[in-house]
């Protein structure tokens, strides 16, 4: 515990969330966009008041979901956990939910305590579109071999410089090279689910990886080419992004 000179507790909770993406411009709190964050903080300001500092642990796009994202919370207020996720969930969007609170050690970051995350993208694999998928899932039409899939994309795991799969902005770009952990691309029913755990990504990495997936599922690339692209670092190498819709945040893990 920490103590300010008004003899005030700072305390740090991490809170674990979950949203649907479809209504918000990403995480980050941007002007004439409305986002998760500040959804969250308008629903906590009419909990404890304005004297609160929250991180987020990514940062998402417009239309992408998680199943787990992580917050943490610097406040003075005194409120114990279990209440603050009860009150929460009163007064967030349905589209926001938190599964869990809890205290933890002031030193702990949401993002920058992170080891790795975990994202999937689902690809609703058939001639027919479900009409409860809309939003949730990207619709392909054309036949996909997730075995082959699932080989071409071993190219992706090690540690390597993924400029080519990455969208360029006005951000400072530092470092690209990240560590994937592991890449599966898995099928059950007409639903295909592409999974990578990496200690981090670059702006829209994960969906140009799926997209330069179904490049080679379209025969424009050769399950093999991929290493290649890699090398050439540069994004005019890689496949499209693919459309949000597909992607979740699924899993974010700490020590």
């Amino acid at each position: 515990m920490q103590h300010s000179t008004d003899e005030r507790v700072i305390r740090n909770l991490l809170l674990t969330i979950s949203y649907d993406g479809r209504q918000f411009h990403g995480w980050q709190i941007q002007q004439n966009a409305y986002t998760v964050q500040e959804a969250f903080q308008t629903a906590l300001c009419g909990i404890i008041g304005d004297d609160f500092d929250i991180k987020g642990c990514s940062r998402t796009d417009t239309g992408v979901h998680a199943n787990m994202y992580c917050i943490s919370l610097k406040t003075a207020h005194p409120i114990p956990p279990e209440r603050l996720k009860a009150a929460l969930n009163r007064w967030l969007p349905l589209s926001v939910a938190v599964s869990d609170c809890r205290e933890v050690p002031l030193g702990f970051h949401a993002r920058y305590s992170c080891k790795s995350k975990e994202y999937i993208y689902k690809i609703w694999n058939s001639e027919v579109r479900s009409p409860f998928l809309e939003g949730y899932a990207l619709h392909y039409r054309y036949p996909l071999d997730e075995v082959m899939l699932n080989k071409a994309a071993q190219a992706y795991v090690g540690k390597h410089d993924f400029t080519s799969f990455c969208t360029l902005d006005a951000r400072k770009q530092g470092d690209m090279t990240r560590n994937v952990k592991s890449f599966s691309v898995t099928r059950e029913g007409d639903m295909v689910t592409m999974r990578v755990e990496a200690d981090g990504f670059l702006y829209n990495m994960v969906r140009i990886m799926v997209g330069t997936l179904l490049r080679v599922a379209q025969g424009k690339f050769q399950p093999d080419d991929i290493p290649a692209i890699i090398e050439k670092r540069n994004r005019q190498y890689a496949g499209p992004t693919a459309q949000a819709c597909g992607l979740y945040l699924n899993k974010v893990h700490y020590e």
